[in-house]
This record gives structure tokens, C-alpha cells and sequence, in this order.
């Protein structure tokens, strides 16, 4: 069968992460994405760097396979006239511009629905289209303070910690897929496109999830507990005798049953009544935590781990990102693929997490070189013929990159 997307064409006027990484997924499930970037620099993380891969921004790969590149200027009239006409044989537009900006590109959703009533406009800002702040640029770093989540993640007495990775941009991008595949729905029984207004603040509140759902309730500020859980012990890291960490998370009073009385065979820290439930427990963490961590700090971390899962207790080790990569867990999943590209070599990266039985997602294709795409997409989208092409290139308004090797090959398990 065909890929779920197959035949849906995507307009991605959007570049840094939440706007790609939504258009990824689209691409992964099979619609032909145009990515429209500056026929000079190109999308922004094409040049954030380190780390590369021969001097490809390693940061652009991760986002942007399985897309068609075209390289166009915005900034002038006839650019913007390529666009429109794109617009025109889409079935989705995505921009993150900011308003002002999306208007001086002649981009307003009302009048490209007007010509292509059928049309899906998906715009990802920072702050919302319409709203007080939609001046404001939205940046993963600011909104992950803004949001407060930096209030709760770091260590009690530590600063304000942001996480690891631009979780906010990343689940804005995934909203705005959930968001396009309902009005995909809409669209096939009513025949007609919708406006789609996604912002990072929206997404950056949705995902304090519980925490948002304990102030909203009771008031109380949440504050910092490290590694360790505010409603649930013992649910944290332990310092093994290895100088290595576990990662422990019993969540329920039969798991620290379990754990006292046959994985460490303590009794008394399940016959102490300060103990026994879950709120004991955490209103006692001062007091059991430092058992826990003296016993813990006796064997090893590999002894842990299989001593505890012997008994059904949940744990994990505390691993690199490479020993991540490269776990049982990765292997077993077949998470880990490569494309071959004719400049790069190989590149490796994650699978789609999207496992579909009868319709997978497509096997991935390379990232495009900037402009890889312009030629292809001009002419047999727009059917424009060599001679106009050609002006495009000769004015500047548009990057046609004559490099014609396939980007890849069917991917491989690495």
C-alpha cells in the first residue's frame, strides 16, 4: 500500500526546528514537501555548527530528510509570484513568520484560501497569530523560561536549568501534524481547507501537564527536585558503588512493597508506618532517601539492574546519548538508519517513531542540498521550461543546484 501521504503536497515555508520537524513527519508519511529557502544562506541551521558532517551542519540533517529543496528569493516580487502559484498546487502551506512578516510576503492565509479554497495554512509562531505578543519571535530557550520550566528542573538549591534539547519547539512541530491530519479529515468529507494557528507558548503550557494541573488547583508554586519526583518516592537516580547511576521509579506501594521486602530484603522500611503509602513516603523523603542511597552505594550498578528487574522493580541505567544510540533497546527496534548521499557518504540517523502495520512511513531520503530541487519542482509542478528557469537563476532570485546523483539509497539498519 502507499504510504499514508501519498499525493498530498506541502508547502513548507518554515526553517530553525518546530516548522521542520513538523514537515519531516509529513514527508516521513509520505507528502511531497517543497522547502522554500533563501537562495543564499538557506534555512538558519544550515550554519549551526558544531558538530558537522564534512562541514554540513549536523543540526539541519536532523530535521529535514525526505524534502525537496527550492531555493527562491521572498523578498521579491517575482519570488513571491513562484510561491503563490505553489500555493496554488498545495494541499498545505506551513510558514512560522512572524505576522508582519508573512504579510509583507504577501502570505496572508485569507487571500491563499481564497484562490485555493482547499487550501491548509498552518501558521507556527511563538506567541499565537492574533495575539498581544505576536511580534515577539519565539525562541525555545526564552519560551522554556517563560513557561516555567526552568523553575522546575535543575537541583533544589541549583539556578533555573533549561532541558537538553528544544523539547517545546519539538512538541509545537508535533502539534501542528496532530492539527493538519484533523483537517485533512475535515477537508475530505467537506472539500475545503481551514487556517491552523500554532504557537509555542500554547504547546510550552499543554506540557507542564500535571504541574500547570497542581498550581491551577491549589496555588502552590512547584519548585526544583533534581532528578527526584515531587509526588512519587522513591522515583530518582541513585549513586551505585561504581560511581555509575540507576535510575529508580516505584510507582506504586506494591512495587516499594516489593522492593523492601524481596529485592533488598529490609523489612522495616516497609513495616515503618512513615512508609508504607506513597504520601508518607514523599512527606518522609528526608528521612528515606539517605537509606535508600547508603544501600544502594554497596554493589555496583550492573548488579542493580539485574537484581532489581529480577524482582519486577522499574529501573534503568543512567546512559549517554551514545550508549543510547547504540543500546539492545535501539538495536531491537531497528531504530538506528542510514542513507547513503552522493557528497556525504552515509548518514545515520533515528527512524520515524510512527510504526504503521500496513502503511509505513517512507524509507528515509537524504537532507536536500540547498537549491537541490529548484529545477525539478519549477518544472514539473509549475511547468516552467528551461529558458524561464534560467532567468530565475541568471536575476538571483533563485538557486538551482545542477547536481542530478540521487540522494540516497533504500535505507539500511545501522
Amino acid at each position: 500500500m502507499k504510504a499514508p501521504l501519498a499525493g498530498i503536497k506541502v508547502l513548507d515555508l518554515t526553517r530553525v526546528l518546530a516548522g521542520p520537524w513538523c514537515t519531516m513527519t509529513l514527508a516521513d508519511l509520505g507528502a511531497e514537501v517543497w522547502k522554500i529557502e533563501h537562495p543564499n544562506r538557506g534555512d538558519d541551521t544550515r550554519h549551526w555548527v558544531p558538530p558537522t558532517l564534512k562541514d554540513v551542519s549536523t543540526y539541519y540533517l536532523t530535521a529535514n530528510r525526505n524534502k525537496k529543496s527550492v531555493a527562491l528569493d521572498l523578498g521579491s516580487p517575482e519570488g513571491q509570484a513562484v510561491v503563490h502559484e505553489l500555493a496554488r498546487n498545495a494541499d498545505i502551506l506551513v510558514e512560522n513568520f512572524l505576522p508582519a512578516t508573512a504579510a509583507k510576503f504577501g502570505l496572508d492565509h485569507r487571500k491563499l484560501r481564497e484562490t485555493n479554497p482547499r487550501l491548509i495554512c498552518c501558521s507556527v509562531t511563538g506567541y499565537g497569530r492574533d495575539s498581544d505578543f505576536a511580534h515577539r519571535p519565539g525562541y525555545d530557550f526564552v519560551l522554556q523560561a517563560e513557561c516555567g520550566f526552568m523553575a522546575i528542573t535543575g537541583e533544589a538549591q541549583g539556578p533555573p536549568m533549561r532541558l537538553g534539547v528544544a523539547f517545546i519547539d519539538l512538541v509545537t512541530g508535533m502539534n501542528a501534524v496532530q492539527a493538519i491530519l484533523a483537517a485533512l479529515h475535515v477537508r475530505a468529507q467537506t472539500g475545503q481547507g481551514q487556517s491552523i494557528d500554532i504557537a509555542l507558548w500554547d504547546s510550552g503550557l499543554q506540557f507542564l501537564a500535571n504541574v500547570a494541573s497542581g498550581y491551577l488547583n491549589t496555588g502552590v508554586e512547584p519548585g526544583r527536585y533534581g532528578n527526584a519526583h515531587p509526588s512519587i518516592v522513591p522515583y530518582q537516580t541513585f549513586l551505585c558503588g561504581d560511581g555509575r547511576f540507576i535510575a529508580l521509579a516505584v510507582g506504586n506501594d506494591e512495587q516499594y512493597r516489593r522492593l523492601c521486602c524481596e529485592a533488598l530484603q529490609v523489612l522495616s522500611l516497609w513495616e515503618d508506618e512513615r512508609f508504607r503509602t506513597n504520601l508518607g513516603r514523599t512527606t518522609n523523603r528526608d528521612i528515606l532517601v539517605p537509606v535508600l542511597a547508603e544501600i544502594f552505594g554497596r554493589e555496583t550498578q550492573s548488579y542493580w539492574l539485574e537484581h532489581l528487574k529480577k524482582h519486577n522493580i522499574p529501573v534503568g541505567e543512567v546512559r549517554t546519548v551514545g550508549e543510547a544510540l547504540t543500546s539492545a533497546e535501539a538495536h531491537s527496534r531497528d531504530a538506528i538508519v542510514s542513507v547513503e548521499d552522493p557528497l556525504l557518504g552515509k548518514i545515520r540517523m533515528v527512524r520515524s517513531p510512527l510504526r504503521l502495520s500496513d502503511t509505513p512511513p517512507v524509507s528515509p531520503v537524504a537532507p536536500p542540498r540547498l537549491g537541490q530541487h529548484t529545477e525539478e519542482v519549477l518544472r514539473t509542478v509549475l511547468g516552467w521550461s528551461a529558458e524561464e528557469i534560467s532567468r530565475l537563476k541568471v536575476s538571483g532570485i533563485a538557486t538551482v543546484n545542477m547536481i542530478n546523483e540521487p540522494t540516497s539509497q533504500p535505507s539500511q539498519t545501522s
